[in-house]
């Protein structure tokens, strides 16, 4: 790949990013939720998925789950409850549980299993990659698993750069905002409904 599609590409990432979108609404109501920790360890969980996505372009394996409208609707309505799960549970939740600093270790692994299984589980993102990254790939400047592989791992790299940059501007914000009784008696609420509202998108999303 020449450096201008390289340039090229960085510069589609980077307005992409910017685009709010299912994956950032994650990573901020997470933030709402348990602070700057709990919004990168999301985060993380996100980049990892985006990178499974990726390996999944790479080697082919998203095609096939774009031509198979079974494994499109298994995977749609797995992402889909899986959604409508943590929105349930986010409104249930006593608001004397939110932000509380005894709360066990185990919530880092369940913050990044949330950003995880959300964008896996996601078939709107291996679509993305699997129509996106091909665009700036060369069939004659070799192996074009290997472009893609390296599109996928630029690609994984700028969304870790923004969602770092988003938690840490957003992170001081809401540490203010949580010592508000109103807001803790609230924001579980707000959350799960914008959770919820996500199941119904990816639920009603074609292929």
């Amino acid at each position: 790949m020449d450096s201008a599609s390289l340039l090229t590409y960085v510069a589609a990432v980077l307005v992409l990013l910017v685009i709010p979108g299912p994956a950032i609404l994650i990573i901020t109501t997470r933030t709402v939720r348990g602070g700057t920790r709990a919004g990168l360890l999301t985060g993380a969980g996100v980049a990892t998925g985006d990178l499974v996505h990726a390996g999944f372009a790479a080697l082919g394996l998203s095609a096939l789950l774009m031509t198979s409208a079974s494994a499109f609707q298994v995977v749609k309505l797995a992402g889909a409850a899986y959604l409508l799960y943590l929105g349930v549970r986010a409104i249930l939740e006593k608001p004397s549980d939110v932000g509380d600093a005894s709360a066990p270790r185990g919530d880092s692994r369940l913050n990044y299993l949330q950003g995880l299984f959300s964008e896996v589980l996601n078939p709107k993102v291996a679509l993305f990659f699997l129509a996106f990254l091909p665009q700036f790939v060369n069939p004659s400047g070799g192996g074009v698993t290997g472009q893609l592989a390296l599109l996928g791992g630029i690609y994984v790299a700028l969304s870790i750069a923004f969602i770092v940059a988003l938690v840490t501007v957003a992170g001081p914000l809401v540490a203010r905002l949580r010592r508000s009784r109103r807001f803790n008696l609230w924001q579980g609420k707000v959350v799960g409904v914008v959770f919820i509202a996500l199941a119904a998108r990816v639920a009603l999303q074609q292929r």
